[in-house]
């Protein structure tokens, strides 16, 4: 379990440094109304979103270390305390100034992610159904949708869409690593649907997340997004996959979901997008 640890909080890192590249390099680039996979290849050709990107390998490799032995609620949970970190450093670095009820409302997302994480019950992950992997790997084409449907909202509404639509894609992201099965040999892989919903979702939370930092501020780009990843995928491991809460925990389980996502919520609200 201690490796697990290790390795989510390592992602956890890796994520609020890469989000504070990313969102340098978006704020570079230029903004289409609409969702443009053609803005991969601009940010692509700009230093701080390739060394970005680098962070991000780090922490996706240290995630799927961590989800391979610990249910999802609390890897997530770990992950999306990088909130903490792209917090601090956004207000050191892009000199971001954050509004009370931003803080009330990242004190509350904390407080509702370190819930989840204290009622946690380790366990290794198991395979989905084949079915299960084709319904898996449909929901990257909903997540398209939802994004290309922001180029008919307003701007500041269509940043928390975009964020919150790349939550639902990195939480993608976790499940699919949760359930992945190795098989022997190795290229086998290229049939299974969860190993192709690993890629899906891994390339449209990038891109979303990209979209999304250009219309909102990184704080709160970044606090929505890891809201969504660490609800969606605790409440799918928890009634899917197997996950279990620790005995006499879920009432705490519950409490950290609703405090998390009403904290979500908050900033989406009050936050300056």
């Amino acid at each position: 379990m201690s490796l697990g640890l290790l390795g989510a909080f390592t992602c956890a890192v890796c994520y609020g440094i890469g989000s504070i590249l990313q969102a340098v390099a978006a704020g570079r680039t230029a903004t289409s109304a609409a969702l443009d996979p053609r803005l991969l290849f601009r940010l692509l050709r700009q230093g701080p979103y390739l060394l970005g990107l680098g962070f991000d390998a780090v922490g996706f490799a240290a995630s799927v270390l961590a989800l391979r032995t610990l249910p999802l609620f609390l890897v997530e949970s770990t992950v999306a305390s990088s909130i903490g970190v792209t917090a601090v450093l956004a207000a050191r670095f892009l000199h971001v100034r954050l509004k009370l009820a931003e803080w009330v409302a990242l004190g509350a997302v904390a407080v509702g992610l370190v819930l989840l994480a204290a009622s946690a019950q380790p366990d290794p992950g198991k395979a989905i159904s084949t079915r299960g992997g084709w319904l898996l790997l449909a929901g990257v084409l909903v997540a398209v949708a939802v994004a290309g449907g922001t180029s008919r909202v307003r701007p500041s509404l269509a940043g928390a869409i975009l964020a919150a639509d790349a939550g639902l894609a990195f939480g993608g992201v976790g499940v699919a690593a949760r359930t992945l099965q190795l098989p022997h040999p190795l290229w086998h892989l290229v049939g299974d649907p969860v190993a192709w919903s690993l890629v899906g979702y891994g390339v449209l939370g990038v891109l979303v997340f990209s979209a999304a930092l250009q219309r909102g501020s990184v704080t709160t780009v970044a606090a929505i997004t890891f809201a969504i990843e660490t609800t969606v995928p605790a409440l799918i491991g928890l009634t899917l996959l197997g996950d279990r809460a620790r005995p006499d925990f879920v009432p705490v389980a519950v409490a950290g979901f609703v405090v998390a996502l009403g904290g979500c919520l908050a900033l989406a609200r009050h936050a300056d997008l």
